[in-house]
C-alpha cells in the first residue's frame, strides 16, 4: 500500500470588501500570485492562503488565522510603522500588543477588513 502524501493546505478567507482585503494582504506582506474569478492567491514563503469575493458576517467573525513567524514583535513593528490599522480605519482593522501567552507563545492580533481573526506568533522558551 502506497503512504498517501499531502502536498499544501489553503484556507479560503472571506472578503467583505475584496479590493480593499487585496491591498490590506498585499500591504501586510503577501504577494498576490494570481487572481481569477474572484479568488486571489497570496503566499509568503511557504505561506499561503485564498482570498474570495465572498462574505458572510457569521462566517467572517468567527474564522481566524494563525500565521507563525520568527519575530512576532518585528512583524508588529512593521505593522505599526505602515500604520496599517490607521490606513484601514474606515473599514475596522484593529491590532494588539504582543504579548506571551501561557502556551509558550507570543503573539499578537490583528482583525482584518472583513473581521477574520488573525493571530501572528512565535514560539517561545
Amino acid at each position: 500500500m502506497s503512504k498517501l502524501r499531502a502536498i499544501e493546505i489553503k484556507a479560503f478567507v472571506p472578503a467583505r470588501d475584496y479590493d480593499a482585503s487585496r491591498r490590506f494582504y498585499a500591504d501586510m506582506g503577501f504577494e498576490e500570485r494570481s487572481n481569477f474569478d474572484g479568488v486571489a492567491y497570496f503566499a509568503l514563503g511557504e505561506c499561503s492562503f485564498l482570498l474570495q469575493r465572498f462574505y458572510e458576517q457569521a462566517h467572517a467573525d468567527n474564522f481566524m488565522m494563525h500565521l507563525l513567524v520568527d519575530d512576532a514583535d518585528a512583524w508588529h513593528r512593521r505593522l505599526v510603522e505602515q500604520d496599517i490599522v490607521g490606513r484601514y480605519r474606515e473599514h475596522n482593522v484593529r491590532m494588539t500588543a504582543p504579548a506571551d501567552r501561557p502556551w509558550r507563545m507570543r503573539d499578537f492580533h490583528l482583525i482584518d477588513p472583513s473581521g477574520v481573526l488573525w493571530h501572528i506568533a512565535h514560539n517561545i522558551g
